[in-house]
């Protein structure tokens, strides 16, 4: 993939056009879903489209200038750190609020494209269109706003700022949730192998200790390093990086510390009960903030803590 400090203005602004193409579509695709149920928001998503449409139009115009005809297709997915648009029939089906919610959240992800895209042109007019340009999403995200807004009962809007938890999400709890199923899961298996082989808790404490902090760093870094969060919006990556380590780390202690018991069974039952505790709090926290099923977030995560648990036992017996 490339990375988007790589592009030139000639490719920059190929992306900008397939960008506003695949919005336009997806505008259109929610005007048309929801035509029959919300009339008025359809309406609002149409002249969104076609506002989107007029934008690419522009950006074509201005790259036929400066580079001639042939446009080469960039697409988001082809670039490193580009948050990937979710299909409208995706969106679609989890309701209207997501919808609207939805479509604020590209209007937020165009402008920062836009103004990231502005600081790395030297040419005059395309740092003023794509300024422009960027312009122009935020009013659409007010617009997307208002429709929000407008339609949903005062009784039922929640009380807390959708920008803010979606920011929180993003930058805190996925890094984190990364980070807490790494350590609790895969630092299963050398823990109880550890345990089962020597049948000395002392053992598996320092073997769960050294699994814990080294995958904490490796995490860490990890994450850290994998984009700068200016076009993803996932925030400071230094503040990922620590957030994912530390959880990454505290996973694993969890389970590690009932062996500080000397009682070989009665460490080895706290440690179970820690661990069945460890995949049910991951389970809830996808359940709060991933809208992930609860019933499918348990068998996933338990089902892969149970396999790993089980290869730890196995490789420790042998």
């Amino acid at each position: 993939m490339r990375k988007f400090s790589s592009l030139t203005d000639q490719e920059i602004l190929a992306l900008a056009t397939s960008n506003e193409e695949e919005d336009g579509r997806i505008y259109s695709d929610f005007a048309y879903a929801i035509r029959e149920k919300y009339p008025d928001t359809s309406k609002i998503f149409t002249d969104m489209s076609a506002e989107e449409d007029s934008h690419r139009r522009d950006l074509i115009d201005l790259y036929a200038r400066r580079f001639g005809p042939h446009i080469p297709l960039i697409r988001r997915q082809d670039i490193a750190d580009f948050i990937v648009r979710k299909p409208a029939w995706q969106v679609q089906t989890q309701g209207i609020e997501a919808v609207r919610q939805h479509a604020r959240q590209m209007e937020m992800d165009a402008a920062r494209f836009y103004r990231q895209a502005a600081l790395r042109t030297t040419d005059a007019v395309t740092r003023k269109l794509l300024g422009d340009l960027a312009h122009a999403e935020d009013q659409h995200e007010q617009a997307a706003n208002a429709i929000e807004l407008d339609r949903l009962p005062l009784n039922k809007r929640e009380s807390e700022d959708e920008d803010a938890r979606r920011r929180f999400v993003l930058q805190v709890i996925q890094p984190g949730l990364v980070g807490l199923m790494d350590g609790s899961v895969s630092t299963l298996a050398p823990v109880f192998a550890a345990a089962f082989a020597t049948h000395q808790p002392w053992n598996a404490f320092l073997v769960g200790m050294a699994a814990s902090v080294g995958a904490g760093i490796s995490m860490g870094f990890a994450e850290a390093l994998s984009d700068d969060g200016k076009l993803s919006g996932r925030g400071a990556p230094l503040l990922r990086g620590l957030i994912c380590g530390l959880m990454t780390t505290a996973g694993g202690i969890g389970h590690t510390l009932p062996f500080l018991i000397n009682d070989f069974s009665a460490a080895m039952i706290a440690a179970v009960i820690v661990v069945v505790i460890e995949l049910f709090v991951i389970s809830w926290i996808r359940w709060r903030y991933q809208e992930t099923p609860f019933g499918s977030a348990v068998v996933q995560i338990v089902l892969g803590g149970l396999l790993v648990f089980a290869a730890g036992v196995l490789i420790g017996s042998s």
